[in-house]
């Protein structure tokens, strides 16, 4: 059972080098996710067009920016990043399916992801003791 205490003791036993270095993951990612995020709900012309060409229906787009929005929300409260990390990867793997649907670079989605749970990795000691 997780208490208040144990949510407390996340960070703790993180040296500054790590903590440092996840909030340096978390920067990378974290804005590029909301710039698309952004981009999907605003939907200017470049999602149009790349919409089309992946044969995403436009009807799709703006819920989609809304479930990558609210993965994001999850992701920045330290008690549900797990949660959102895990949907964000999922938002991700999407976007793998589509490079490569799209004869597009596929390796992007792959990058992001990784500093997302590099980010996590290294500022909450109970996802580092998941991979240790």
């Amino acid at each position: 059972m997780i208490t208040t205490s144990t949510l407390t003791d996340t960070r703790r036993d993180t040296t500054k080098a790590k903590l440092w270095t996840g909030r340096v993951l978390w920067a990378l990612g974290v804005p590029f996710m909301l710039m698309d995020t952004a981009l999907h709900l605003t939907i200017p012309q470049v999602v149009v067009d790349a919409s089309l060409k992946a044969g995403i229906p436009l009807s799709m787009v703006r819920p989609s920016g809304i479930l990558e929005l609210v993965s994001i929300v999850l992701y920045l409260v330290p008690r549900t990043a797990v949660i959102g990390a895990i949907l964000l990867t999922g938002y991700l793997g999407g976007a793998v399916a589509t490079n490569l649907h799209t004869e597009q670079p596929f390796w992007m989605p792959f990058v992001f992801a990784a500093f997302l749970w590099g980010s996590l990795y290294c500022r909450d000691k109970r996802v580092a003791q998941i991979f240790a």
